[in-house]
């Protein structure tokens, strides 16, 4: 198994790159951060369409999430594949195909996950913000937004997380990512496809170990940051309770 990382890390590392394609871990991680890149804004959309109070928004947005969500990465994979060319009349790269499928996909994760943080906030919030005149769209921006997006940071991450495992479907495509890496080794060696494959195996276990660890980290601090909070939102009301009483001459 050494051996077979000695002579071949380069490949699994950054493919074929500087001589062809960039490829291997390196192309799985760019893949997956610019899917998550740009599934977020579209995240936010769907998000806020499926707590709009108008049903003319909401009711879309729900039946992508159900459908996007109701079935395998890869048939949206095999749509975007065929689909995309007929509609541009131009032929797309596998990285573009997967990178689409990717987005479509995370747009509808990442909207339930923001739709779970914006629900998780006290509606009293919200509430006080309207009373003092502010807008609908000024409020989400504003006020529920902002604490949304920051509790539900370490969920973003283990989406990141997923998103780094789903990559190896672009195998199917001819994405050189790094799933596609080991089976040219494989190919190339022909006899050790159990090392081959352990190897792949070890190399997606410690990227998503790390991620999966700072996804922890963020929750931790997140907590921690919930619980200050409240303990000074605590403080703040008893404080007032606790003033001695003006002496009466």
């Amino acid at each position: 198994m050494l051996e077979i990382l000695r002579d071949n890390w380069t490949l699994l590392l950054i493919g074929q790159y500087p001589h062809g394609p960039l490829g291997g871990i390196v192309l799985t991680i760019l893949l997956s951060l610019a899917a998550l890149v740009i599934a977020f804004p579209l995240g936010i959309m769907v998000a806020l369409a499926r707590v709009s109070p108008f049903p003319f928004l909401r009711a879309p947005a729900t039946a992508l999430v159900y459908m996007v969500r109701g079935i395998p990465l890869l048939m949206v994979i095999f749509w975007v594949y065929f689909l995309v060319p007929v509609l541009t009349g131009y032929p797309v790269t596998g990285f573009v195909t997967m990178l689409c499928a990717l987005v479509v996909y995370d747009s509808a994760y990442l909207g339930e996950i923001i739709r779970a943080g914006i629900e998780a906030l006290p509606k009293g919030q919200s509430e006080a913000s309207r009373a003092l005149g502010m807008s609908y769209l000024g409020t989400i921006r504003s006020v529920v937004l902002p604490q949304a997006l920051y509790n539900v940071v370490p969920s973003m991450v283990t989406q990141f997380v997923s998103t780094v495992k789903e990559t190896s479907l672009g195998y199917i495509i001819n994405v050189q990512e790094i799933s596609f890496a080991a089976d040219q080794i494989n190919n190339r060696l022909l006899t050790k496809p159990f090392a081959v494959y352990l190897i792949l195996a070890l190399s997606y276990f410690v990227l998503c170990y790390a991620l999966t660890q700072l996804a922890q980290h963020l929750e931790r601090r997140v907590t921690r940051k919930r619980a200050g909070a409240a303990a000074s939102n605590r403080t703040a009301v008893v404080a007032p309770l606790a003033d001695p009483l003006p002496s009466e001459n």
